[in-house]
């Protein structure tokens, strides 16, 4: 599926077009599982986070525009937030109350799972490409979810100092991304 395709199915998705969302999780679920199973490491947490995302983006397709950012990123970023805020709120103190349940496996079939693992290398050797200090930044913002704040004390810098190398590095990133 191209990114026209996608932009196109949020945009049907922003006018509540129930057959496009369908089409939108169907083509996106397996990428956007992937980036949060990154982040949490948990199969369970991943899935109900990934839940969460499409609820957010049926909720919020009327408020993607595109700025020259592929309609992937947005998806992405949803995505991705959400799985830091489960990330964080394992982090907090436990109040004793986790309930245990068994899901069915309704994770990516062989062919998306082969797309991601793909598309997972070709950021990786991307990510390899920039300075490894940079490079870290990124996989531990992005991928680990620590915070700006968190970066730029660990790397002794000002934060908007870690917020350019971040900022500049997603632009080296886009570019190695698109030959």
């Amino acid at each position: 599926m191209q990114l026209n395709d996608v932009e196109k199915l949020i945009g049907q998705v922003a006018l509540r077009d129930r057959a496009a969302f369908l089409a939108l999780y169907q083509a996106t679920s397996a990428k956007l599982f992937g980036v949060c199973l990154r982040i949490l490491g948990d199969r369970a947490e991943s899935e109900d986070a990934l839940q969460e995302a499409y609820i957010r983006i049926w909720q919020r397709a009327d408020q993607y525009a595109q700025r020259g950012y592929s309609p992937m990123t947005w998806l992405i970023t949803i995505a991705r937030n959400l799985a830091i805020d489960h990330l964080r709120a394992r982090r907090a103190p436990a109040d004793g109350t986790e309930v245990l349940e068994t899901l069915p496996d309704s994770g990516p079939n062989p062919e998306q799972a082969a797309l991601v693992a793909d598309e997972g290398a070709q950021l990786g050797a991307c990510l390899d490409r920039l300075d490894p200090v940079h490079s870290d930044a990124v996989r531990r913002v992005y991928l680990d979810g620590d915070s700006y704040q968190d970066l730029a004390t660990r790397h002794d810098v000002p934060l908007n100092t870690m917020r350019t190398w971040l900022r500049r590095s997603l632009q080296k990133l886009k570019e190695c991304l698109s030959k």
